[in-house]
């Protein structure tokens, strides 16, 4: 048996002035044949378990492609052709069964789906071959997505701590297709509502609930794969919202009673996937009140794991406003200022001007710097490994790093963008979260896999961005209509 195994995943914010091209993918995860083997062997993610299981059925393993890159704008043309050609000429060579580990929220310049173009390129090829999927849960599904594979699935965590986990369940299910011991049909539903992310955490109602209902569901004779799609609200496009996936053994009447179960319930909750906001000073005001710690503070609109620019000084401004002391901020992506806090040295007392060195045209504003003035702290290479629950065992890549110390204010500078979803962003730079009064995390809900156990309190700080959660900052052209909220229904 010959197995192609590999991974294509981008989380396309359309709002995002970020350039997604090659090297963009290069700076976080851009491997090309053995080398995508060797950086993700052993991990915990999907491609990970597509691997193990590919071993133990005595398979040959082709492995063209490992590429992942921080949530941006569209990807270039150049890059998709480069990674989704890659796949297709190892199809073309040949192939038993093709597992692939994708996001499902790919916008490129001349498709916006990127998956669904990706899998119909490959039936196109080999119309026969068995395709497994594993798509990350904020998928912005597709009919093409769907009708072109053989079997797909999503992480049921947010933060995604279970990428392992669903990706060696379709991985087994495809296996067992292939020795004839199951044979998978697929329902499908979208509603026509655009939930937003920050209200998606599955610890969280409504998601926990839809959660549970898909867990208890694959608990069923038959049931294969149940999957709830938060989707990705980030994404002026047609087939951005909230949608199910059930997978069964030959049943499709039973796949489509357990779709109807969980879309019913996930839209007459539909309200509560809609974010309330609150004003930032009153907010940071309430922060400064709190007198047990860690307390996390979320600024949420400037979040690089949606596509954020990581550079929107807005809510800093104000922590240092207001007087707020011990605090720890990650990230600030600025590599003009890590040249400067490298050219001044460790210990030097400097002033900056930094931050805001991106303009954000989609939402109409201008990046404004934040001039500061402060200690050089640490300086590193920003290389670390993942230890936490996601991303586990995956290498990191920062790029040239520093910590600023602003009146008590340890802010972490990168030269490359990164989420803080593992304490490696900290640690690595010599700081202990565990000890901070305040963590001050450029993140939504991602932040929980390395920091949830610390908080004594989280706060959601409603700042300046392109992952605001603030509906009427953007235009929306493309996405179909009517959805909720941006218009009223009351029936699905």
């Amino acid at each position: 048996m010959r197995v192609v195994i590999a991974m294509m995943k981008h989380e396309t914010n359309t709002f995002s002035p970020v350039v997604t091209d090659w090297p963009r993918f290069q700076s976080w995860s851009g491997h090309l044949g053995d080398a995508a083997l060797a950086a993700y062997d052993g991990t915990a993610m999907p491609f990970g378990a597509y691997l193990e299981l590919a071993r133990v059925a005595g398979a040959e393993i082709v492995t063209p492609l490992a590429a992942e890159a921080m949530p941006s704008g569209k990807v270039t043309r150049d890059a998709y052709d480069l990674m989704s050609d890659a796949i297709l000429d190892a199809v073309r060579d040949g192939c038993d069964l093709v597992l692939l580990d994708l996001h499902g929220a790919m916008v490129a310049e001349h498709d916006h789906d990127g998956e669904g173009r990706l899998l119909e390129a490959i039936r196109q090829i080999a119309p026969d071959v068995p395709i497994g999927v594993t798509y990350d849960l904020h998928t912005n599904l597709s009919e093409r997505m769907v009708d072109n594979c053989t079997a797909l699935i999503g992480y049921k965590t947010y933060p995604h701590t279970d990428m392992y986990e669903v990706g060696k369940q379709i991985g087994q299910v495809m296996f067992d297709y292939m020795a004839g011991k199951c044979s998978p049909v697929t329902a499908w539903g979208q509603l026509p509502l655009m939930s937003q992310t920050l209200m998606q955490g599955t610890a969280d109602e409504p998601m926990k609930t839809l959660i549970t209902m898909a867990r208890q569901a694959e608990q069923r004779p038959g049931v294969l794969a149940v999957t709830v799609f938060g989707g990705f609200p980030m994404a002026d496009i047609p087939i951005t919202g909230n949608s199910v996936v059930v997978v069964t053994d030959n049943d499709m009447a039973l796949a489509e009673q357990v779709r109807d179960e969980i879309l019913n319930t996930a839209w007459e909750r539909r309200d509560e996937f809609i974010y309330r906001h609150r004003p930032l000073v009153d907010t940071v005001a309430e922060a400064k009140q709190l007198t047990d710690g860690p307390v996390i503070l979320l600024d949420h609109a400037d979040n690089v794991g949606s596509g954020g620019t990581s550079d929107v000084m807005t809510v800093i401004a104000e922590v240092l406003r207001q007087g707020l002391r011990d605090v720890a901020v990650a990230a600030v992506y600025d590599p003009q200022a890590v040249q400067e806090m490298q050219a001044a040295g460790i210990g030097a007392t400097i002033t900056l001007s930094l931050g805001g060195k991106t303009d954000m045209p989609s939402i109409g504003e201008v990046g404004e710097p934040l001039t500061v003035t402060g200690k050089v702290k640490v300086l590193n290479d920003g290389e670390w490994v993942c230890r936490g629950p996601m991303y586990t065992g995956v290498d990191v890549f920062m790029g040239d790093s520093a910590v600023f110390r602003v009146d008590g204010v340890d802010i972490v500078v990168t030269s490359r963008h990164h989420e803080p979803w593992d304490a490696g962003v900290f640690t690595s730079m010599g700081i202990q979260p565990e000890y901070k009064k305040y963590l001050l995390l450029k993140s939504r809900i991602h932040y929980r896999a390395g920091f949830a156990h610390l908080a004594r309190h989280t706060l959601t700080l409603d700042g300046v961005g392109v992952t605001t959660s603030d509906n009427s900052i953007l235009t929306f052209e493309n996405v179909r209509r009517p959805i909720y909220p941006l218009d009223r229904i009351n029936e699905v």
